[in-house]
């Protein structure tokens, strides 16, 4: 878990959406693999298989890979609209990356705090942490985000 998740009054810490990733020193998103064909999916999947050409029903838990390439990003300059929680009022814009695993899925996901689309670059790598997304009467709620690695920054320049 990111250092700036700082547990609420009652002390919970907890992700938004239980199940979709997993947290400690090295977090990793909860994706499914098909029993019948091996097709991965994120988020997990639990009714049928997303191959076309498969009609199996029954999946296998795995951790992805924490790594990944940045397949395409860009910036949210207007507040979504609900469910999305404003993290401040204003609100301000952050960067949103797909990156691509290789178990050969893309996964969306906002960019680490401290970092923007000026700090990206299609090809350049990324890893998973966990972050707080907002904090509510039960405590603070983290979700993952991508966070460019530093080798990849510093060949940037």
């Amino acid at each position: 878990m990111s250092e700036t998740a700082t547990p609420a009054p009652n002390g919970s810490v907890t992700p938004a959406v239980e199940g979709w990733f997993t947290t400690g020193d090295e977090p990793a998103l909860i994706g499914t693999k098909c029993q019948s064909c091996g097709t991965i999916s994120f988020p997990r999947e639990a009714t049928f298989c997303k191959n076309p050409s498969c009609f199996s029903e029954e999946f296998d838990d795995v951790e992805l890979s924490r790594r990944g390439t940045v397949w395409s990003y860009t910036d949210a300059q207007y507040q979504p609209p609900p469910p999305y929680i404003p993290r401040s009022d204003p609100y301000e814009p952050f960067a949103l990356a797909a990156v691509e695993l290789p178990e050969g899925i893309v996964i969306l996901g906002q960019v680490a705090d401290g970092f923007g689309v000026d700090d990206l670059k299609v090809g350049n790598t990324v890893e998973l942490v966990v972050e707080p997304l907002y904090t509510d009467e039960t405590g603070v709620r983290t979700t993952w985000r991508w966070k460019p690695v530093a080798a990849d920054q510093e060949s940037k320049s």
